[in-house]
């Protein structure tokens, strides 16, 4: 405040980029000032991976208009979390440090893969692990040393347990029953006719499209509504809590009292899945704490920029994982 002779606390802007679009922030000391801006818009991935320019197209409109609606000057800092980025980050590592200080006068930017943020809004700089789950699903835990991340591999290779791999067994139970095999489930087959038509006609629908993890997860509340009653359904979502726990316990410290957190709209899916789970993790991981998420990721992303602020922030150095970068004035 002007006059006072206390400045104003710095201001950071935190960015969570992921399947549905891209978020942006403005914050000060860790809090959150403003609505977030959303961009419905995906950001491109190519040969080269993601796509630094597209993102910025999105971005640098969002982040002037935060600053000019809060008066403010430069951010101090700015996170971004960006789905895919410990694979196909190359090109934001490469690019978007320089573009972010030229375009915005910022000189503090930290570059997160989406498990990262997902991480540090759920527990904050705390040791334990992570499981996020949505379409896919990846497990990240820290000692505070290193980082340690299970599956993620997408739904071919992996993401197990994740909203594609129980719609995709579903759906597999609603072919088997459409074919007389075993281990069908007449109740998913209804289910599927209901929604995507004869299941005939199924593969000509799914294998040609782009979005076929997303089609596949959009089965999984179905597969949750018919657990009652229904063994073949109720078994796949027990499956699922295994393959969960597993990457939990995969990632999770040995030693201490680590916390375990679930975030990601998988676990909005109630019992059916979340009652297994429970069981599982607590037979695989006893000695760590069941904690109810913090935050989601973009506010792993507002933690992340405001600990960039003041310094460098408490979490293990990865370049692929969490690349950060203070350029000199």
């Amino acid at each position: 405040m002007t006059g006072t002779g206390n400045p104003a606390p710095p201001v950071v802007l935190a960015v969570d980029s992921g399947g549905s679009g891209l978020r942006a922030v403005l914050a000060s000391q860790g809090r959150v000032r403003s609505a977030p801006l959303v961009s419905r818009e995906p950001v491109r991935t190519g040969p080269q991976g993601i796509d630094a320019g597209h993102l910025l197209e999105q971005f640098l409109p969002m982040a002037r208009q935060l600053l000019d609606d809060a008066g403010s000057g430069p951010p101090r800092a700015v996170a971004i979390g960006a789905a895919g980025f410990a694979s196909l980050g190359d090109r934001m590592r490469a690019e978007l440090p320089a573009a972010l200080g030229r375009e915005l006068d910022v000189r503090r930017v930290a570059l997160v893969a989406d498990a990262v943020t997902a991480y540090v809004g759920a527990l904050g700089m705390r040791a334990g692990a992570v499981v996020a789950g949505g379409t896919g699903l990846i497990a990240i835990g820290t000692d505070l040393e290193r980082w340690h991340r299970a599956d993620g591999w997408g739904h071919l290779l992996g993401d197990c347990g994740g909203g594609a791999w129980i719609g995709r067994a579903g759906l597999e139970a609603a072919l088997r029953a459409h074919d007389g095999r075993p281990g069908g489930s007449a109740r998913l087959l209804a289910r599927a006719e209901e929604l995507f038509g004869p299941v005939a006609g199924l593969p000509g629908q799914l294998y040609p499209r782009t979005d076929r993890a997303a089609v596949l997860a959009s089965f999984a509340p179905e597969v949750a509504a018919c657990a009652e009653g229904d063994p073949v359904a109720a078994e796949i979502l027990r499956a699922a809590a295994r393959h969960t726990a597993e990457s939990a316990a995969a990632v999770c410290p040995a030693s201490g009292e680590p916390r375990v957190a679930l975030t990601g709209g998988l676990f909005r899916m109630g019992d059916p899945l979340l009652v297994p789970l429970e069981t599982e993790l607590a037979q695989r991981l006893p000695h760590a704490r069941r904690v109810a998420a913090e935050g989601d990721p973009l506010h792993g992303a507002v933690r992340i920029a405001a600990e960039l602020a003041e310094g460098v922030p408490a979490l293990p150095g990865d370049e692929r994982m969490l690349h950060v970068q203070v350029a000199e004035k």
